[in-house]
């Protein structure tokens, strides 16, 4: 019987381990046109819940299209880029993975970018976001917690 336990215990142990909760955000950065394209990647396990804080009055599901446009006008408004604008430009839903880009356009030829990465604070108190900054064949990164202030970054390449 005590075999039994611990064969039960064994299995049920991955579906019990925590996930944590993390997402990554790509900058391309074309060096020559400054044009800037941001790319997120999400995990639905992690977006699905916070779309309760996100869109209380939608249904909490990557299904529910009033949902997902609230998570593309959230990204889009915590995370930021000093002086670019940054636009909706497409999303996919594949499987347990959310993608969501946008595009803007560096002004001038700036040194340094200070970005604001933190999401999904409202929802989870552990959410980390990488972000990946490449220029010029260089990439440099950011790490925010789910509550961290804006950051500046030298820009590769500069």
């Amino acid at each position: 019987m005590r075999r039994l336990a611990a064969l039960v215990l064994g299995l049920a142990a991955p579906a019990l381990a925590h996930r944590g909760h993390a997402s990554l955000a790509v900058v391309e950065i074309d060096a020559k046109s400054g044009a800037v394209v941001v790319t997120h990647h999400l995990q639905a396990h992690d977006v699905e819940p916070a779309l309760v804080d996100i869109a209380p009055d939608a249904q909490p599901s990557l299904d529910d299209a009033d949902a997902f446009r609230a998570l593309v006008a959230y990204v889009g408004q915590c995370f930021r880029i000093r002086g670019v604008a940054l636009s909706p430009a497409g999303q996919r839903l594949d499987g347990d993975m959310v993608q969501l880009r946008y595009i803007g356009r560096l002004k001038g030829k700036p040194k340094r970018l200070l970005i604001s990465g933190a999401l999904f604070g409202e929802t989870w108190d552990d959410h980390a976001t990488q972000v990946n900054i490449r220029r010029a064949g260089i990439t440099r990164s950011l790490n925010f917690g789910a509550h961290d202030a804006e950051k500046p970054i030298a820009l590769p390449g500069s």
